[in-house]
Order: C-alpha cells, then sequence, then structure tokens
C-alpha cells in the first residue's frame, strides 16, 4: 500500500504532490495540466484546470497497481468536492470516522471538511477509475458566481457560508445520469486552445448545477439510492440508452431490448425509471423528439422527411407530441427558423 501525504493549497499542488509520489510527467496546454503516468505504479492520467472565480476541476482516469491512501490536510486547502464516478469506485472517510464510505459508480456526491481536520481518500489497486471533481473554494465562488447563493437549500446554503470552515459536510446521492451524459460533453470537447478552455469552463456550471439540483431534490424527497438492481445492471441499462441513442429510427420493443441486455423487463424498466425517470417507451419518445428538433434546425429536411428519420409512422401523432413537449408545432417551428435565415441573408 501507498501513502500519498497531500499539504497543498491548490489543486496544482495536489496533483504535484501524487506525483512526487507515481511518478510520471505533467504537460501542462492552455491552463490545462495532464499528469500522465505509466509506470509499475500506475497508468492512465491525472488532468486539473483552475479557474479565476475559485473553482477547479481534478480528473482521475488512472488504474492504480497498488493500494492508494491519500491523506488530505485541510488546514490550508478545503474546498468543497463535487464528486461523480463514471468508472468504477472509491472511498473515502474523515478523521474522526472510523468506516469508509463508498463512491459509487454513477452517484452525486459532496464532501468538506473542517479546517485544521485531515480527509482520507482510498483507491483499490487494479481497479479501473474515471472520477471527475469540481473543487469550490466556497466564499471566493460565493462572490464571483452566486452572490448569497440563496438558490440552493439550507443545508447546502449553510456549508457555502461556512466562513469558518467550522464543520464537515457529506452527501452521497442518488443515481443521476444526466451528469454522466454532462460529463462525456465535457470529455469529448475536440476544440483546442483557450476556445477548449471556455467550452469546458461553460460544462462545469452545468455539472456544479445538477449537484446541487440533485441534492436538493434528495433532501425535499428524503431519497436515498434505493434499487433492487446492481451496478452491472444498470451498466447494462445505459447501454441500452446509448443504443437507442445511436439509431433513434429504429421501431424497438421492451421486449426486444430486455433480451439483448440479458435483464427481465421489469428490471429494464426499473432501471429506466431510476436513471431517466421515464419508461423505456417514454425514453424512445423523448429522444426521437429531440433528435427531430435537432434535425429541423441543422438541416433542409422537411417536416415528412424528419418523421420518417426518427421512426415514426404518422406526421399527425408526431405533430401532437412534438408540440405538447415544446409549446411550438414542428411546422411552425421550421417556419421561423426558415424566416430567420432569410432575415440573417
Amino acid at each position: 500500500m501507498k501513502t500519498i501525504n497531500i499539504t497543498a493549497q491548490s489543486t496544482e499542488g495536489t496533483v504535484r504532490q501524487i506525483r512526487d509520489v507515481i511518478g510520471g510527467s505533467i504537460r501542462e496546454r492552455w491552463g490545462e495540466y495532464i499528469l500522465e503516468v505509466d509506470n509499475e505504479n500506475a497508468k492512465g492520467t491525472i488532468t486539473f484546470i483552475t479557474f479565476e472565480w475559485g473553482g477547479s476541476t481534478l480528473e482521475y482516469n488512472i488504474t492504480f497497481f497498488d493500494d492508494i491512501t491519500l491523506i488530505m490536510d485541510a488546514s490550508e486547502f478545503n474546498p468543497i468536492h463535487f464528486t461523480y464516478t463514471s468508472l468504477g469506485h472509491c472511498y473515502h472517510r474523515f478523521e474522526l470516522e472510523d468506516k469508509k464510505r463508498k463512491l459509487e459508480q454513477f452517484q452525486s456526491v459532496i464532501i468538506t471538511s473542517k479546517d485544521d481536520g485531515y480527509n482520507y481518500g482510498y483507491f483499490e489497486k487494479n481497479v479501473p477509475i474515471r472520477i471527475h471533481i469540481i473543487q469550490i473554494s466556497r466564499m471566493k465562488f460565493i462572490k464571483k458566481r452566486l452572490n448569497d447563493a440563496s438558490i440552493l437549500n439550507q443545508h447546502l446554503y449553510n456549508v457555502f457560508h461556512d466562513q469558518q470552515h467550522e464543520k464537515v459536510f457529506a452527501y452521497f446521492g442518488t443515481y443521476n445520469l444526466k451528469l454522466a451524459n454532462l460529463i462525456k460533453q465535457y470529455d469529448n470537447v475536440k476544440q483546442k486552445g483557450m476556445i477548449r478552455i471556455l467550452i469546458k469552463e461553460g460544462i462545469v456550471y452545468q455539472i456544479l448545477s445538477e449537484h446541487m439540483l440533485q441534492h436538493d431534490k434528495d433532501v425535499k424527497l428524503k431519497k436515498q439510492p434505493n434499487t433492487s438492481l446492481s451496478k452491472k445492471e444498470l451498466n447494462r441499462v445505459r447501454k441500452v440508452a446509448e443504443k437507442i441513442l445511436k439509431d433513434v429510427s429504429i421501431d424497438y420493443t421492451v421486449e426486444e431490448l430486455a433480451i439483448s441486455s440479458t435483464l427481465t423487463q421489469a428490471k429494464l424498466q426499473e432501471g429506466f425509471k431510476l436513471l431517466y425517470t421515464r419508461t423505456v417507451t417514454e425514453y424512445i419518445r423523448h429522444v426521437r423528439l429531440e433528435e427531430a428538433r435537432d434535425l429541423i434546425n441543422s438541416t433542409d429536411l422537411n417536416i415528412s422527411q424528419i418523421v420518417y428519420t426518427i421512426g415514426f409512422s404518422s406526421r399527425s401523432y408526431f405533430s401532437k407530441i412534438f408540440k405538447k413537449k415544446y409549446n411550438i408545432s414542428p411546422s411552425q417551428f421550421l417556419k421561423n427558423k426558415q424566416e430567420a435565415n432569410i432575415k440573417v441573408a
């Protein structure tokens, strides 16, 4: 087992102290820093970006070849951590706790310590992990971005306004695939240079907002993860959703999707309701309408062509549910687009 003592005063310092133990080299491009490791200790990357408004991102995309314990001194650097695990898992505990808490895949987690306290992070050997963390220096962030943080529920509001960092806070929330999709967008930014950083910064705000909204919803509902599905089964549900997204025109049936995923129809439906708050059929209809909206906006296809392209057979039915979802008929939406193009020309 390797122990890494983190006494740094910043995200950058944290990554450099990790590098001092596991090796690797750090390269920088337009404010994005990447620690690359490929040795007997680990294989993968740890990436970070620091923003002027009191936030930073820290991404682990790595496999450690030995058990790793991070001992993080919160006396100098004590941000709020908004954490999401896309792959694998890790563990956390506060200094005075005996039991480790598991950060599950797909789970929204918010953690902060108190000054002069310690956080302990644990990574198991040979477990590939992909973890995204947004770290917020709370008072600087509030002054720059949130004013008085009044949009937050009282519990999280108190965490942001704990100027002396006297309290610990830990929220291990429900499964959230909206976060997974946002993080996928973040990872797939193709632009280079300053534009790349600006786009990523915009997505960071969305990820942070989704964490806060999830916490607010869970507090109001007093809801914790409650499902009979295993992590492997949830992964299968996610793959079914990705399959549907790749080609929305196919006439999917719940029975066929269940068979292809090796899940029962009941488990497949349970998974979709948990991760997407929709039944399978509702999800298919939703992504078809999203695709139709994008096709109207970005192509020269007419409405009948779009109806065929997304897998509907009835134009009247399509128009009805499109208007119900977007409060405008597809024909009017197309007309508005065409008029706008004429004005621009």
